[in-house]
């Protein structure tokens, strides 16, 4: 079994209230493979919610206390990703999980590239704040744009 983010296998969970539906991950998920999850709303943020971006550095910053998650308005949500971070991680714990498939680019989930901090389009290296904290449980994280479904 693996982790994928909710929003991959149709969830509607992403924070414009839609989702980023994956033909073959959907797949894999009807099959037993996959464990749908959303750290966001693990951590306790509604649906739909006010984009977010990682301000001062990447997830392992703000693990670190020293980054922080923030909307456009300026919002701090830090404790919201970390807490819904911890909870994927222990679900992760529970059920022997050794590998996510998470989606990329989010300042949650985001492995190698997330958004810049200026709210544009713009990529930047990093990982998201769920990501970091999984691959420094030794949890091997991939994206939906690295993960290859026909091993399965």
């Amino acid at each position: 079994m693996k982790i994928v983010s909710a929003c991959l296998v149709g969830i509607n969970c992403r924070f414009n209230g839609k989702n980023k539906a994956n033909e073959k991950l959907v797949e894999l998920f009807k099959k037993g493979i996959l464990i749908p999850l959303c750290p966001e709303q693990l951590g306790g943020l509604p649906t739909p919610r006010p984009p977010c971006t990682i301000v001062g550095g990447d997830g392992h910053d703000v693990l670190k206390g020293k980054a922080k998650v923030l909307t456009r308005k300026g919002e701090d949500l830090t404790a919201y990703f970390v807490k819904g971070a911890h909870e994927v991680l222990a679900i992760a714990h529970l059920l022997d999980i050794k590998e996510a498939i998470l989606k990329s680019r989010s300042p949650s989930c985001g492995c190698g590239k997330i958004y810049c901090e200026d709210f544009t389009r713009k990529l930047r290296d990093g990982d998201g704040v769920t990501a970091a904290l999984l691959k420094e449980n030794g949890i091997k994280v991939y994206t939906e744009r690295n993960f290859n479904c026909s091993d399965y």
